[in-house]
């Protein structure tokens, strides 16, 4: 028989195709070994099919075969049955589906559940049925769940099948790949595949000359790493990413919730030290599933396993933990490298447990000695870090044992380590503390040395700034602790921080100081407390009553001056002044009748209360007048911006009159780009960032954020109306007492009027959905640089949102009652 198309269906059973009866026929045979003969296939069943058959393709997965024709006809091979017969492939709709042209090479795949025959022609189009997918391929081939294609632009891609569409297979193959993107591989000009292989990651190419050539793309290793991950195949993973160069950490990555709770699993499997030390010292906090090797589409994102934790941190503790539970000696270079890869290495911990492998020797053969231990250690860490932190450990013999392994001069460190011998214990521990600048613990250890020490404790203290962890040291009734508390004072005093001095001060019996102290942050309750305990004469404490009181006034605190002037000074006139002053009518009138000093009210409290109606009435009409010019301009360069917008919309690009100030707009917006990115990063990494955004909303006509500035300016004077609702009510009170019903009507009457103008305006300055765009702005009052700038706003919507929020209304105190009922 002369057959061709030969496949391997099952076990024992084989197809191929013939020559048919008619020159415009075929053959489909079904052929099986025969028992006795061991080289000879015998025909099971055959059957005559109208059409040269150019073309079979064969899927493992469902068992299909597919046959193609060659005027492009695609039939389905009915083989499963006891009789052979074929039948038209169809869509999921029940049409017929042909190939446009006769296709050289085809295969079967599966696309959004739906099974397609894939043809490439000769042209290098490749087909998914009557379908194009794309252009200029040298040849595919289908693998589980991948496609995988070389193409003339030199690359092999690697497409998985599962969570893409027609419509989505063809836009990834039109795409040109990004950074990172694991589809993409180049090749050498070319290349075609030859097979790949079923569960592997191995892809045979044939170059141009005829060689092979094995490579592992990307997309299939990582497929395969995350089956052996997702399995608990810890080896295969390590061995298959160590070969390829894949980043370990993608082991920890891909799952890390699953990695922690199988860490022993993965020490067991890799059961070898150096794999274990190779893992450990390529950690990174960063995330790989982010940055190198995206997770496919669809796949869930993992959760951290210890959110708010270091991830190399967590995985050195769980490795360490679990090794010294497994077996200490065997794994104890590992557990070292645990201890100094942690984001901030435990280099004592470290030189400790090498301290203790030479105080006792591993008994167990293969165990590692201390010398070796050490070894190890020195080629991971600098070795004047690791002999600066051994000293830490206060072992003389261990810091010999590091400075004897480094290239170090002994006479650079045995003059300085036999001095430290020579000192009393404690004093030695302050001493190499203070070399290695570890001030907590040098303070600790020299407060253990003695009172003819505490004068370096003192300077020790000042040097640092250690005054709180000082104080813990000694105890409360101890003349080291009241030397401390006036030291720490007269630090918060220079912090201007008086008060907490003074607390200090007070509690440790300097109460001279610390009346200074409060007077100075006008902390006037504690001071005259002080005052009295001291306790201070009858006029030298009035003299610090009217001191108080003075510095007070200064900060408008006038209640609080006028209890002082009273109750200490002796002085009512004065606080009945003060009272006036700030305001507080009804404790000024209060202490009048209290002091039965009612001339008061007609030399000072009537005209102050006249003049303070005055005062109100003037910035209330000044308020109004400011809001309503604002108001006004708002709804101008509102007007304008729409008009702008509308206009631009209806000429469909700049041809409009202002057309020659867009085009200057945008070669500025050109020019300026980079320097304006430079100048928002500075203004964003600043002390004075919310000043620079303020100075963006300008009030001058024409500015490109003249709305915001304007709306900026509305919500402060309404706030600032709002907040004169208990003032108002207060004067309103003593005016109607003193029978000024006629001015107290009036500024009842201004302010209720000034507070529902501005209630009913709040929904005109800021509409139901206001969006933070603006539109360029032209007219008279706009200049090129206005333009410029909110033509870059509309270009850029997203980078003026940040620069520039939309305030937000002002929300007015309604359910606050300041109208007086005599007065409507």
């Amino acid at each position: 028989l002369a057959l061709r198309q030969l496949l391997w269906l099952q076990d024992e059973l084989f197809l191929a195709v013939g020559s048919g009866l008619l020159p415009t026929s075929s053959t489909i045979l079904m052929l099986h070994p025969i028992q006795d003969a061991d080289d000879t296939l015998a025909v099971r069943s055959e059957m005559e099919v109208d059409g040269v058959v150019v073309g079979v393709a064969h899927s493992f997965q469902t068992g299909t075969v597919a046959l193609e024709l060659e005027d492009g006809q695609i039939k389905k091979l009915l083989w499963d049955c006891p009789e052979l017969s074929v039948e038209d492939w169809r869509d999921s709709s029940g049409c017929s589906v042909s190939f446009p042209v006769p296709c050289i090479q085809t295969a079967l795949c599966s696309i959004s559940g739906t099974e397609y025959l894939l043809g490439l022609t000769d042209r290098s189009h490749l087909y998914a049925g009557d379908t194009e997918l794309a252009s200029g391929i040298c040849s595919f081939a289908i693998c589980d769940n991948f496609l995988l294609l070389t193409t003339h632009s030199h690359t092999c891609r690697c497409l998985q099948l599962s969570g893409l569409t027609v419509k989505g297979l063809q836009a990834a193959l039109a795409s040109d790949g990004g950074q990172n993107d694991e589809t993409l591989r180049h090749v050498e000009r070319g290349s075609r595949i030859v097979t790949v292989v079923p569960q592997d990651t191995r892809v045979v190419l044939q170059m141009p000359r005829g060689n092979l050539e094995t490579i592992h793309h990307r997309a299939l290793v990582l497929a395969q790493l995350r089956k052996w991950l997702d399995g608990l195949k810890f080896r295969e993973a390590f061995e298959c990413m160590r070969k390829l160069r894949i980043n370990l950490n993608l082991i920890y990555d891909h799952n890390p919730k699953v990695f922690l709770e199988n860490v022993a699993s993965f020490i067991q499997q890799l059961n070898s030290i150096n794999h274990i030390n190779l893992f450990l010292t390529e950690l990174k906090e960063e995330d790989t599933t982010s940055s190198m090797y995206p997770r496919p589409d669809g796949s869930p994102v993992q959760p951290q396993a210890a959110p708010g934790q270091k991830k190399v941190d967590v995985v050195c503790d769980a490795l360490r933990t679990t090794m010294e539970s497994l077996d200490q000696n065997k794994f104890s270079l590992s557990i070292l490298t645990a201890h100094v890869k942690k984001t901030v290495p435990e280099l004592e911990i470290a030189l400790q447990k090498v301290h203790e492998l030479r105080e006792n020797p591993p008994e167990a053969p293969g165990g590692v000695s201390a010398e070796e231990a050490l070894k190890y250690l020195l080629f991971l860490v600098n070795v004047n870090d690791l002999y600066e932190h051994s000293l830490g450990t206060y072992d003389f013999d261990l810091v010999l044992m590091v400075a004897e392994k480094s290239q170090k001069d002994p006479k650079e460190y045995l003059p300085f380590l036999n001095m430290l011998k020579s000192l009393e214990p404690n004093y030695q521990r302050y001493t190499i503390d203070r070399h290695l600048k570890r001030y907590r613990k040098a303070l600790v250890h020299l407060s253990k040395c003695g009172q003819e020490h505490f004068t370096e404790v003192l300077q020790l203290v000042k040097e640092q700034k250690l005054y709180s962890e000082a104080l813990r040291l000694y105890p409360a009734d101890s003349p080291q602790y009241k030397f401390l508390s006036c030291a720490y004072a007269e630090h918060l005093v220079e912090q201007q921080r008086a008060e907490e001095g003074g607390l200090l001060l007070w509690r440790c019996g300097e109460p001279v100081r610390a009346l200074q102290a409060f007077t100075s942050s006008s902390s006037w309750r504690n001071a005259i407390c002080v005052a009295q305990q001291i306790p201070l004469p009858p006029d030298q404490l009035a003299l610090l009553a009217r001191d108080l009181a003075e510095k007070l006034t200064e900060q408008r605190r006038y209640s609080e001056a006028a209890l002082l002037l009273d109750q200490y000074a002796k002085d009512c006139e004065e606080a009945i002044l003060a009272l006036i002053t700030g305001g507080v009518w009804e404790e000024a009138l209060r202490l009048i009748y209290m002091h039965k000093r009612q001339d008061i009210t007609e030399t000072n409290l009537k005209p102050a209360l006249l003049e303070a109606l005055n005062t109100q009435v003037v910035f209330l009409e000044a308020q109004v007048a400011t809001f309503t010019r604002h108001k006004s301009r708002l709804a101008v360069v509102r007007e304008q911006k729409e008009k702008a917008r509308l206009d631009m919309l209806d000429e469909d690009g700049p041809d409009c009159p202002d057309a020659e100030l867009y085009s200057e707009a945008s070669s500025v917006i050109t020019a300026s780009k980079y320097s304006q990115s430079n100048s928002r990063i500075s203004s964003r990494s600043s002390k004075n960032r919310r000043k620079a955004e303020r100075k963006k909303l300008s009030l001058k006509e024409g500015s490109p954020m003249e709305d915001k500035a304007l709306m900026h300016v509305i919500g402060e004077i309404i706030t600032t109306v709002d907040k004169m609702r208990e003032e108002i009510h207060g004067l309103l009170r003593a005016l109607v007492l003193f029978q000024f019903d006629k001015q107290a009507e009036k500024l009842q009457r201004v302010y209720d009027e000034a507070l529902q103008m501005m209630e009913g305006s709040v929904l005109e300055v800021w509409p139901e959905g206001l969006q933070n765009t603006s539109a360029p702005v032209t007219g008279p009052n706009s200049t090129a640089n206005s333009i410029m700038a909110s033509f870059q706003q509309q270009q850029k919507p997203a980078a003026s949102q940040q620069d520039a929020e939309v305030p937000a209304a002002p929300k007015m105190r309604n359910g606050i009652k300041w109208k007086l009922t005599i007065l409507k």
